[in-house]
């Protein structure tokens, strides 16, 4: 039996007409974003990359993670409804034997995607996300009449998604930020320099998790550079004052320390595509690929509310803050420069300082989480990939298009860890316990949720 789900009043929810198969229309070649081609042809990656596609609509990171974890928990239990191969998630009704797969697949997600993408706001992203939806549900159904199998295939989706849409409502989502009212002073988070942000994502510090038992159920311990006059925190303050700053990155353009610190930001973090890449051509069948994306995704989502339970915990300062500091630290082997900027230090959204606190990392905790469900449902950690990303331009710097390959996930997450030193955005401590973090989540989802029936 699957763990209890978390004590957190969540109110009943009703979906505003989306579990039945009514929206169908195609808006020919209309496309929110352009999606790569299947790595391992089958409706659930068709529909993993549809998902990550449209996801940006509903926030940043962490919102997009919930959204991926909603659409592959109602797929895998759609599937499982049909026929039981995994403990489900949540609670739907058995559907027959004869249910067609597909259809029960694209209902789901079809179900989900628009209860949660319907009440935005009007806007040409939200009219070209919908119609890929469509799309692809299209693509899969066509027009009626249906069969009789594709009828309670429908009917499977539109359940599973209405289960997972009741669950997570009243989750603790929709206030993802709450007031920072911390002062500044040593050691303490404060807005960013060049464009000082607000906080943000200390509410989903209390969100209620998919999986974990509490949000700080894998908080990590503090941390050894919390003592600012020690020796730990002066060799972090000048490893990334040196490798991170914006003067040394752009003196580099090529470099490998700028090519990683660019990559991971531009996509090397998109681990359901990175999963993609790993699935092709090892003949998983739709069972088994529902399943590794929802442990995939559930294990992300929970490791971002880990990652801000730990980071508004502590309220550690960020690199940017801490350099830029006039005053006195107390540490004879750090120099302030009050001049100094990350190479992450434009104005774009996803490359600048995130507007919150350093301790731990979120990329590379997400990193953790991928690689922990990966190896644990491979059985190994050797799974060779690459991945090629489109780099923007970035402080001078043009836009470029950079393949990285790993032989290992082991490698890949401490190269993402890596990164964030790089782009001048993290001390290095926080980076490497996020990957420690992310993995004690994965590991735990995979024990405790979706396990083999037979």
């Amino acid at each position: 039996m699957n763990l209890p789900h978390r004590a957190v009043a969540l109110r009943h929810h009703s979906p505003s007409g989306h579990a039945t198969a009514s929206t169908r229309s195609v808006l020919a070649g209309a496309m929110f974003l352009a999606l790569a081609a299947p790595a391992a042809a089958d409706e659930v990656t068709d529909w993993n990359q549809v998902t990550v596609a449209s996801a940006g609509l509903l926030g940043g990171p962490p919102q997009q993670a919930r959204v991926a974890a909603m659409v592959h928990i109602s797929i895998h239990d759609a599937l499982n409804a049909i026929d039981p191969r995994y403990e489900a998630y949540a609670i739907a009704p058995a559907a027959p034997a004869s249910a067609a797969p597909d259809a029960a697949i694209a209902q789901a997600a079809h179900d989900v995607l628009h209860a949660l993408i319907d009440p935005l706001p009007a806007s040409a992203n939200k009219t070209a996300a919908l119609a890929t939806i469509d799309s692809r549900y299209a693509q899969t159904l066509g027009l009626p009449p249906y069969s009789s199998a594709e009828t309670q295939g429908m009917a499977a989706g539109a359940n599973a998604a209405d289960a997972i849409l009741q669950l997570r409502d009243g989750d603790g989502s929709a206030i993802p930020s709450l007031p920072y009212t911390l002062a500044p002073g040593l050691g303490v988070h404060q807005p960013t320099a060049p464009n000082f942000p607000a906080p943000a994502y200390n509410g989903w510090a209390r969100m209620a998790p998919f999986a974990m038992r509490h949000p700080a159920q894998f908080r990590m311990a503090p941390g050894e550079i919390f003592d600012l006059a020690g020796a730990a925190y002066a060799r972090e303050y000048n490893e990334v004052k040196q490798v991170g700053s914006l003067a040394a990155r752009t003196a580099a353009p090529d470099s490998a320390k700028t090519d990683i610190a660019r990559f991971w930001p531009a996509g090397g973090a998109n681990w359901n595509a990175t999963a993609n890449a790993i699935v092709a051509g090892r003949n998983l069948d739709r069972w088994q690929h529902a399943r590794l994306f929802a442990l995939l995704n559930i294990a992300q989502v929970d490791g971002s509310i880990a990652v801000f339970d730990t980071k508004y915990a502590y309220n550690f300062w960020r690199p940017v803050t801490a350099i830029r500091w006039t005053g006195s630290d107390a540490n004879p082997a750090t120099t302030p420069d009050a001049g100094w900027l990350p190479l992450f230090a434009t104005l774009s959204p996803g490359l600048t300082t995130p507007p919150y606190p350093d301790y731990v990392c979120g990329l590379p905790n997400q990193s953790g989480a991928a690689v922990e469900v990966l190896r644990r449902y491979f059985g190994s950690d050797a799974l060779p990939f690459s991945r090629t990303v489109a780099l923007p331009p970035i402080a001078g710097l043009p836009g470029k298009t950079v393949t990285r390959g790993y032989a290992t996930l082991r490698q890949a997450a401490a190269e993402s860890a890596s990164a964030r030193v790089y782009a001048g955005i993290h001390f290095r401590s926080g980076c490497v316990l996020g990957v420690k973090q992310g993995e004690q989540v994965g590991r735990f989802v995979v024990q405790h949720y979706l396990r083999p029936l037979r």
